[in-house]
């Protein structure tokens, strides 16, 4: 405390003061006076002292927290419900640890989500790039006949669709996990959406022969991104598609209430396992029901997107009876 130069200057001046005070007090007044005097000014002396020992004691244990903290311990607890600037700045201190602390887990955890991320990637391009290495290499063949040719230069083709898609579906999932997709806030008519997301699966349903049952109200709307949502609508139909039996039905509801505005897409296939519905909507998760191809990120992105926009999803299946995707887009509250 005394290597302190304005503590060393206090205890000058104050020594100064009371020794002026002194001999004034023994000039003037009476030898008891001037005891008096003396007496009073140590007595200030060593209290002031004392709460300065005191006051670097609390820095201390501040600077040591500090220390321990920078240290990655983050357990420590230095709130003290007192008054005075010591138990303000102590409050402050450990807010801001909180803060950190929060934001270092946050890190953590997109640390640990990138490294699944960048495993699920390179697991789901493993394979198409093996069968292609196969492929390419059986087409160096030259006594290979013009019908396996095309045959394996089509598998070629279709391999690579495949590992655009997935790439492509990988990215949109890594920017919306980022918070880097900036959702537009419109009014979205459902009639105009579910028209945006059908054209990409007319084909599959021609060739499979479906039904698609479209709900025609004009007026029915809802708050958000016209080209994201049809992105996640465009998903779920895909996936009723592929499940759904040839001449097969799939309809799709909407309806809006006070509250909120609600889709409805449902299949009449196999229907989804009870066991696989907790997980119907986790990245990479292949059902007892999907196909080979099938990635598992479909549905994935979707509830994503749907989530992100402050939207709920949910699924209700019965084993043979098809499956019912229900989505909600939730009004503001004013």
């Amino acid at each position: 405390m005394l290597r302190n130069r304005e503590i060393r200057y206090y205890l000058i001046i104050f020594s100064l003061v009371s020794l002026i005070a002194t001999g004034l007090a023994r000039v003037f007044l009476s030898f008891e006076a001037t005891v008096f005097v003396l007496i009073t000014a140590l007595l200030l002396m060593s209290c002031s002292l004392l709460f300065t020992s005191w006051r670097y004691r609390e820095i201390e244990r501040l600077s040591d927290y500090l220390r321990r903290i920078t240290n990655g311990d983050h357990s420590l607890d230095m709130r003290d419900n007192a008054e005075g600037e010591l138990s303000i700045l102590k409050n402050e201190i450990y807010k801001v640890t909180t803060i950190l602390s929060e934001q270092g887990s946050l890190l953590r955890e997109d640390k640990i989500k990138l490294i699944h991320a960048i495993s699920d990637i390179s697991h789901q391009l493993k394979t198409p790039l093996t069968s292609m290495m196969v492929m390419a290499d059986l087409l160096r063949d030259s006594k290979l006949n013009e019908e396996k040719r095309i045959e394996f230069t089509r598998n070629i083709s279709v391999q690579l669709e495949r590992m655009e898609w997935l790439v492509s579906s990988l990215l949109k999932l890594s920017k919306i996990d980022a918070g880097t997709v900036l959702f537009k806030k419109e009014q979205v008519k459902v009639l105009d959406l579910i028209r945006k997301a059908v054209g990409p699966v007319l084909i599959s349903i021609d060739i499979k022969q479906l039904k698609l049952v479209v709900g025609n109200d004009e007026t029915v709307s809802f708050l958000g991104d016209l080209n994201w949502t049809a992105e996640a609508i465009l998903n779920i139909l895909k996936n009723c598609v592929e499940h759904s039996k040839n001449k097969g039905t799939i309809k799709i509801n909407f309806s809006e209430n006070a509250l909120s505005t609600e889709i409805t897409i449902e299949d009449d296939g196999p229907g989804i396992p009870k066991e696989d519905i907790p997980y119907i909507f986790k990245r990479f998760y292949k059902g007892k029901n999907a196909n080979e191809d099938s990635v598992g990120i479909g549905l994935a992105m979707a509830y994503s997107i749907i989530k992100s926009q402050g939207g709920a999803i949910e699924v209700i299946s019965q084993p043979g009876q098809g499956a019912q995707f229900q989505i909600k887009f939730y009004k503001q509250v004013i």
